[in-house]
Order: structure tokens, then sequence, then C-alpha cells
């Protein structure tokens, strides 16, 4: 490993941090023991943590730490200043707290890359932690299955239908980098916008544009999911709407009745999911409970981000305090702040 360290790495592993907790530390280790058949680095930015994380990364002298003042962060400022300071040609990027499932995951991730150099991003499937509710494990088995259907490579192939189906469009800007690897060559010419809320997104968005493609890679996979409660539920609803209708001019909801509507028909949903599967979720019956208020909460949000966002009541809901400062005018990004996500 030494020898291999000391030349140019093929790919930097980069991990945005700010008071990671006992999750960084196993996800800094996994991370550590990728098997790969060419030098790697790993590059840790930190935003201010008081918790360990520094004293984590130390513990290893593979890990270039770089750290900045939390006034400074920004989901995707940070990030192109990570790749700045890589000279990989690979940059991999992961969360905080997501943790590769193998040693296998980096070389997995940079031979789907190496199979096209057309290709400019690579991202994977994220699996539930094991004390994950059971619609987040049911959702996020829904979502990635999806991409494991399909044909891995993603380009623009009919741009009229592009330009005509929202649907097709979000399928090929989709992107995750709390799991993903992209080719430097091509964040040379695209970097990420400046803004804190969908970076990936909006960069995936732009390098299809260009004509680049992206790569799902379904083995490549990394443990990542939250469990929110019903008031978190609402705001995080209400940040992800509103930055969907700014960024991209989707409404997730539109009207007041389509919230009341897709409640009702979510929460009957989830509730037959557990009277289906009562026997294998622990606690389900609390669950009975909670899954309709989790499904209004969620769908309230929606509703109160895509058509009130601006509104100086409303806004308040907003988990992201320095979109306040915004209100009445379009800002140019928003999301929780610090590095997680």
């Amino acid at each position: 490993m030494e020898g291999m360290q000391q030349m140019t790495p093929k790919a930097t592993v980069l991990i945005p941090t700010k008071n990671g907790g006992a999750r960084f530390a196993e996800v800094l280790a996994r991370v550590v023991m990728q098997k790969t058949p060419w030098p790697f680095d790993i590059l840790v930015i930190d935003s201010g943590s008081n918790d360990g994380t520094l004293a984590v990364c130390q513990q290893y002298p593979q890990v270039r730490l770089h750290t900045i003042p939390p006034a400074e962060f920004g989901h995707g400022r940070t990030r192109n200043l990570g790749v700045s300071l890589s000279n990989a040609e690979f940059v991999a990027v992961i969360t905080q707290d997501a943790l590769p499932e193998h040693e296998q995951w980096l070389a997995r991730m940079v031979a789907a890359l190496e199979t096209d150099a057309n290709i400019a991003g690579a991202f994977g499937r994220h699996l539930p932690y094991e004390d994950a509710n059971p619609f987040v494990k049911r959702d996020l088995a829904l979502h990635f299955d999806s991409f494991a259907r399909q044909s891995p490579v993603a380009r623009l192939e009919d741009a009229e239908r592009y330009r005509r189906e929202e649907g097709y469009r979000q399928v090929l800007h989709f992107f995750s980098d709390n799991n993903a690897c992209i080719r430097r060559s091509v964040w040379e010419r695209i970097p990420y916008p400046d803004v804190d809320f969908a970076e990936d997104q909006i960069w995936a968005k732009q390098i299809i544009e260009a004509g680049y493609a992206k790569v799902y890679v379904d083995d490549a996979a990394v443990f990542h999911s939250h469990d929110f409660g019903i008031y978190e539920t609402l705001r995080r609803s209400f940040d992800e709407s509103a930055a969907f209708r700014r960024l991209f001019g989707y409404r997730l909801c539109p009207t007041l009745r389509a919230a009341v509507r897709q409640s009702i028909r979510s929460g009957g949903a989830d509730i037959l999911y557990l009277l289906s599967r009562r026997r294998a979720i622990p606690g389900w019956t609390g669950w009975l409970l909670k899954a309709p208020l989790l499904n209004i909460a969620k769908q309230l949000g929606f509703y109160l981000g895509s058509e009130w966002n601006h509104h100086p009541v409303v806004s308040r809901l907003s988990l992201d305090q320095s979109k306040k400062k915004y209100v009445g005018t379009p800002p140019t990004g928003s999301s929780e702040s610090g590095a997680a996500k």
C-alpha cells in the first residue's frame, strides 16, 4: 500500500464531513480497506467538526485532511474544492454516513466509468441500514430496482421526448453524490454548480445535455438511509419541493387537493404494506398509526414548497436557515447546512 500511495492515484475518494460521529469512523475504515489494482487516495474536507472527526482522520496516514471554516461550506462549492485538490483521473464522492457495502466498491465504480470514455459519472445503489423504518427499506429498493431493470448506461437519445416529458427528464438527470464517481476531465469542463441543494442532479442534467452519459452500478452499493419524524418530514419535503420548483420548474404537488388525494393513496398503500408483512416487521402496529401522518406531512410539505415557498410565514418551515434571507427573491439554491445529506 505504501508504494502505491507514492504513485499518482487513479482515483480519489472525497468525503465532506462535519461532526460525522461513530458512523463516519466506520465509513472511513471501510474506504481505507478498499481493494484496487491501482493506487487511490482519500481526501476529507471538514467544515468545523468538534466531535472527534478530525482525530478519526488522523489515525490513517493515507488520508488527506483539508479543513475549511463552516461559513465556506456549500454542497456544490465544497465538492468542487475537493475535486480541484485531486490529481486523479476519477473522483468518487460519498457522504460521511454512506458506508460502502464491500471492499470492491471503488474498483467497480471506476471499472464502470472505464467502459466508455463518454461516461461522465457513475452512481450506485443505496441500501438501508438495518434499523431503517419499513417504508424507507421498501422505497429504496423500489427506486434503485428501477435503474437495475434498465440499461446501465443512460444518455440523451430522444431530444423531443426530453423536451416534452418531465418524467423522462427526471430519470436522465437523477444522480446521487451520496454514492457516485465522476470523471475529472469532464468536471474540468462542467464543474458542480455552486448551489446548496441538488448539486448532483443539476450537474447530471448539464452533462446529459452536453452529450455525455451516466452509468448506474448496481454492485457498487453503500448503506445510506435516514429516518425522519413527522415534523422533520414536513420541513424536508418543503425544502425539496421549493428547490425542485426553482431549479427545474417541477411542481411536486401543485394543489392542496392533490396533496390530500396523494396522502390518502400513499397512506393507504403503506397500511396495506404493513398488514401484508406484519410478521416480518417488528412494531408494525405502531407504524399503522404513524404512516398516515408521515404521508400527510410529506405531501403538505411538497404542496407548500411548490406554491408558497416565498411566503414570509410559510418559508419558516425551511430547514435551511440561509434560505430565509431570500424570501421574496429566488435564491440560487438551498439545502440543509453541513456536510451530511
